[in-house]
């Protein structure tokens, strides 16, 4: 143990006889026996000092003090040497005990000894001291006796502690610094070794005797040999506070301040006032707490002579004359109220010198009088005293700013409010700029939000070096963090910056939902690789953030930040968007996160923005429809060129998927230009027969709607149709009446129903039945032998066929979105469907190489039945755009996970059954696919009544022999009968548990799951509904084996003459200038009209709860009172 080698203790080595005790005991006020004895050629010593008479020699009184019967958790105690450095002594508190950082250290000094404290000074220290180091998150030193106002600070910490929550309780740690020759019963405490714990009991304790209070969290014990002696221990406090008055708060951001309390004292302590003043360290006096106290209130408030007269050049004779007048007229001043206050003391000398010391540094000296100011503004009265303090050596040249630094440190926004921002003051940028960025490092949004309300421009503020300097300051237990290390790990040697970090770091978060984050200023373009990005020079830091509201709205995001995330968010612009992209984030990091408690705040906080995104649209979309299906599909150049239908996506936000302005939008461009109530009939009608669609069979949009200018930018870019876009760019450049009909009408006509997405996915329902009737063919009736004989001609085209459904497969895979291959293979992977689509042409390959071979043909026969199989259940997926099929689906998804539980439960059971009915009934079986039917299969089938009673009696209906050798060969074995009683009772407990427990079991999980899915099942098939409508938007008109002919057609376009395409990016509106800026307008109007009726709400609801409390309070005093009335009345 490292503690002894540190840390010393002092043991008086030299006797030093006290007169008064007949030379029984030495002058440290040990025994004579205790002492080494005296040999008669020593020097006889007439005054003990500590220095001089006491050796040092390793602590044995350390480590966890339990005190016997209190109930309370062990407190970390030590003894140790008045003379101790304090740096090892903080480290040791700070470190090893685990005490959190003070941003407060208080000491109490005075009130000591057996005298009763005042009731005043008593409720000053309950309801001011305690609970402004609540508020602050302070250190209250002590004495650490259970007498005087050391045992008033415990009890007070005490009361708190029992009513406060945990996170307050933390806040508040009293600390006590006791000598330890004064200590009763302090040889209970000693070990060596260390105790863990020590057990402190105290019994029948002496009147003039002291113990330690068992309220305090933490003890030191200073030790200068003597014994029985009181202020042993005054110099190392004095010395430990000016230490840790030069260390830092737990932010950083100042140092911690300390402060000196008075309360009541006797002659002695004003050497100790005037100690601490001397270190710089502030105090605040308690007037009418006692002699000590009231002495320097009496001082600081009688006294208005000047110490250091201006002296003239001229007049310097006079001038002394007159400072010496002064200086004997103080004296006798301050000589009077010392002997009023101190009547019996000797060296009053002394004492006077003591007094103009302590007066010279008044500065430092605040008095509080307990009836002038309540006992509610405690906290404030600390916060002048440390400001007055700070005020005194500060070189700020804002007398204010100090001020404002140790409101931010204790999170006193209410001070901060009713101090310093009340309009009395004119605060300056400079002024607030470094408290700015200590609030938003330590997540205090409160002052954030007061400072940008009292003149702090944001702009200015937030450049890109300090927002790098806010993501160098992320905790290094951050999830993000570790993001950020892990990525500078990679790039050793490289000149990367922090800014490239956290676009790495989001770029993968947000994978292609949007272009990557802080590119432009740092003067990388998109097709960069990451390590040539990397090596750009940074000369962007100087630069101001063009979108601080967003980049902060991301810092604190991915520090899952609520509060300060909110209130960012509230503060920027594309209100809709920034929700939902918050809502992505949040869901990805809680992906990545290990701890529960964490992971569960990241998934409400993300729901919390899925909510303000759904309320925020409502807003829109009830205020104008078609604004705000511009809001959803407009790329924003904020969000990497995202949509509000892409990060919906990406975030997976099926709430707002579900509103009805979404989903009608859906309906528009699932329809195009038909009416959405067209009959399913008439579609197929006109599919079959395409002169229908030259009829009014089918209701198309009328062509001035159609090419009316909000109605080009709604409808023809949110289709992409790619020749249309460049009609509708020359159209936009004439006037209305100047519009004219380019297309001929019969082209237009039939453009306009073949190009619609609801065209498209008949086509492909319609053929891909007509596909798996050609599939049921060829396998039932035309499936030919191997070459020469086969394929048959039916074959040959299914072969044709599913060609070009690979060809489809891999133009959705390779060429749909703007993302790297490896990150579109990796979406493509991730849908299940997709899925799906990979195994059934795996195995129609794996089918079609196989039959064309004689050995193998029969197993690809076998495999192309399979396949059809798989073929067969994609349709599930076409029928998910149904509106009462879709949900059922969905329910449906869910209920087979519940089979996979139901099947593990039956596997166990059927393979413990299955392999001792086999054993019990037949001795000897070597057929290895016999045994396992009857281990497996016939098991499974009992479940479904199928019971072979006669092998169970052992009845031989069937040939069947004992011989081991024909058994061998292939003959059938005779059950056996000797064991059929225990099958029977095996056979009884199998059904039981199968047929009765495990399958009413899967029926509970089935309605289990029904009504739960159920409640939400239109929520998700409406997400569902998206996927779909995006996928067939995207896809080409003509459907497979026809689909071959757009995938040419596109070839030559994108190949050949490279041309872009417009329908590679889905559902964008790309707005600019005037309209982009109307846009975000009005949506920031409609989000603060929300937050306002939020707010209204809020404040209702809160007010409404107060009138019934009150009610309630109010209504039992009526009642007594009235039933008090009555019987005087009776009487």
């Amino acid at each position: 143990i490292w503690i002894p080698k540190m840390i010393k203790k002092r043991v008086c080595t030299t006797f030093v006889e006290d007169s008064s005790s007949n030379g029984a005991l030495c002058q440290c006020g040990g025994a004579r026996d205790i002492h080494a004895p005296i040999s008669a050629g020593d020097h006889v010593i007439s005054q003990w000092d500590s220095e001089e008479h006491t050796s040092e020699y390793p602590t044995d009184a350390f480590g966890q003090l339990e005190f016997a019967g209190a109930g309370r958790r062990n407190s970390p105690f030590l003894r140790l040497a008045h003379d101790t450095p304090p740096d090892n002594v903080y480290s040791l508190m700070t470190s090893q005990w685990g005490l959190p950082i003070p941003n407060l250290v208080v000491s109490v000094v005075g009130g000591e000894g057996k005298e009763k404290v005042k009731p005043r000074v008593r409720e000053v220290i309950r309801q001011g001291l305690v609970r402004a180091a609540q508020s602050t998150g302070a250190w209250i030193m002590t004495s650490g006796l259970r007498e005087g106002v050391g045992r008033c600070v415990g009890e007070a910490v005490r009361d708190h502690c029992a009513t406060a929550s945990s996170l307050s309780q933390a806040k508040v740690i009293a600390v006590g610094v006791a000598p330890w020759g004064l200590i009763y019963q302090r040889q209970q405490l000693v070990n060596p070794q260390g105790s863990f714990p020590a057990r402190y009991y105290v019994h029948n304790m002496p009147h003039e005797c002291s113990c330690l209070d068992n309220n305090h969290q933490a003890f030191l014990l200073i030790d200068d040999g003597s014994v029985g002696h009181r202020g042993t221990e005054t110099m190392f406090r004095a010395n430990l506070e000016d230490f840790i008055s030069h260390q830092r708060t737990g932010s950083g951001s100042i140092e911690i301040p300390v402060l000196c309390v008075l309360i009541a004292g006797d002659a002695a302590m004003l050497e100790r006032v005037d100690l601490s003043l001397k270190n710089t360290t502030p105090w605040l006096v308690l007037a009418g707490s006692g002699p000590a106290a009231d002495l320097i209130a009496a001082i600081l408030k009688d006294l208005n002579i000047p110490l250091s007269p201006p002296v003239s050049p001229t007049l310097a004779t006079t001038a002394e004359e007159s400072r010496k007048s002064a200086s004997v007229e103080l004296r006798d001043q301050v000589r009077e109220k010392i002997k009023k206050h101190f009547p019996s003391e000797a060296e009053l000398e002394k004492l006077v010198d003591q007094a103009l010391s302590i007066y010279q540094n008044r500065d430092l000296i605040t008095v509080f009088h307990g009836d002038q100011e309540g006992r509610d503004d405690f906290d404030r009265i600390i916060l002048r005293a440390l400001v007055r303090a700070a005020k005194r050596d500060a070189n700020d040249p804002s007398e204010y700013t100090e001020e404002l630094k140790l409101a931010v440190a204790w999170d006193r926004v209410d001070i901060a409010k009713s101090e310093l921002f009340n309009g009395d003051i004119h605060w300056r940028y400079e002024d607030l700029e470094e408290s700015m960025t200590d609030a938003l490092v330590n997540d205090k949004p409160h002052f954030v939000r007061l400072f940008v309300e009292n003149g702090l421009n944001i702009l200015d503020y937030l450049t890109y070096h300090r927002l790098e300097s806010l993501y160098s300051s992320l905790s290094d237990c951050n999830l993000v963090s570790s993001f950020l290390q892990r990525r500078l790990q990679e790039r050793v040697g490289l000149a990367g910056s922090q800014a490239r970090l956290v676009s790495r770091v989001l770029s993968e978060i947000m994978e292609d939902v949007c272009q990557p984050f802080y590119y432009a200023p740092l003067g990388v373009e998109q097709g960069w690789a990451s390590r040539k990005a990397m090596k750009v020079p940074s000369v962007y830091r100087k630069q101001r953030c063009m979108t601080p509201w967003i980049a902060l709205f991301i810092w604190a995001v991915l520090q899952n930040r609520r509060e300060m995330s909110i209130y960012f968010w509230e503060m920027a612009g594309e209100s809709v968007l920034s929700a939902l992209a918050g809502c992505k984030i949040l869901r990805e990091l809680s992906k990545l996160e290990t701890e529960t408690e964490t992971k569960l705040c990241m998934k409400e906080l993300a729901q919390t923005f899925e909510n303000l995104a759904h309320d925020v649209f409502s807003e829109c979309y009830q205020s104008n429809e078609s604004r705000s299906f511009k809001l959803l599909i407009r790329q924003s150049p904020v969000w990497g060129s995202a949509t509000c239908l892409q990060m919906a996506t990406a975030a997976d936000a099926r709430l707002f998927f579900s509103h009805d302005g979404v989903q009608t939008l859906l309906s528009e461009i699932w329809w195009g230009d038909m009416d959405s109530n067209t009959e399913v009939w008439k579609l197929v009608l006109s599919f079959f027969l395409p002169p229908f669609v030259y009829t009014n069979l089918i209701s198309f949009k009328s062509v001035s709607n159609i090419f009316d200018t909000d109605k080009i930018k709604r409808v023809i870019h949110v289709l992409h149709r790619e020749d249309d876009v460049e009609e509708c760019n020359a159209l936009r450049g004439k006037p209305e009446g100047a519009i004219t009909l380019k297309r001929p009408f019969i082209l237009h006509r039939w453009r306009q129903f073949w190009f619609a997405p609801v065209t498209s996915f008949l086509g492909n329902v319609l053929m891909y039945f007509l596909f798996l009737f050609l599939f049921a063919y060829v396998l039932l009736v035309d499936f030919k032998p191997p070459p020469p004989d086969g394929p048959a001609p039916s074959e040959l085209v299914l072969y044709f066929w599913v060609f070009t459904l690979v060809c489809e497969e891999i133009r959705q895979t390779f060429f749909v979105g703007s993302t790297t291959v490896i990150q579109r293979m990796k979406l493509y992977i991730q849908d299940i469907w997709n899925k799906c689509d990979i195994t059934a042409l795996a195995l129609f390959i794996l089918g079609l190489l196989c039959r064309m071979f004689p050995w193998t043909y029969n197993f690809g026969r076998a495999v192309m039945c399979v396949d059809y199989v798989v073929f067969t259940l994609r349709l599930i997926h076409i029928f998910a755009v149904h509106k009462q099929l879709g949900p059922k689906i969905i329910i449906v998804g869910k209920m087979v996970k519940d089979v996979f539980f139901f099947l593990f439960f039956l596997g166990v059971w059927l393979m413990a059954y299955g392999v001792a009915n086999q054993a019990l009934l037949y001795s000897y079986d070597s057929r290895p696919g016999w045994v396992i039917r009857r281990v497996f299969y016939r098991p499974y089938m009992h479940i479904y009544g199928q019971i072979p009673l006669d092998e169970i009696d052992g009845r031989h209906e069937k040939e069947c022999t004992d011989n081991v050798t024909l058994i061998h060969q292939g003959a059938e074995p005779c059950p056996q009968s000797e064991a059929n009683w225990l099958v029977l009772i095996l056979l009884s407990v199998y059904l039981l548990v199968t047929n009765i427990l495990l399958v009413n079991l899967l029926i509970a999980m089935f309605s289990y799951t029904f009504n739960k899915v159920q409640e939400h099942s239109d929520v998700h098939w409406k997400f569902q509904r998206y996927n779909l409508i995006a996928e067939y938007h995207s896809r080409p008109c003509l459907s497979p084996p026809f689909i071959i002919i757009s995938h040419l057609h596109i070839f030559i376009k994108r190949v050949i003459q490279r041309l872009p395409s417009n329908k590679s990016q889905h559902f964008m509106l790309d707005l600019k200038g005037k309209e982009a800026s109307l846009l975000n307008t009005w949506e920031s109007t409609l989000k603060e009209n929300l937050l306002s009726t939020q707010g209204k709400k809020q404040r209702e609801s809160d007010t409404e709860r107060l009138k019934r409390t009150s009610t309630k309070s109010v209504n039992p005093q009526l009642i007594s009172h009235t039933s008090h009335v009555s019987s005087k009345k009776d009487e």
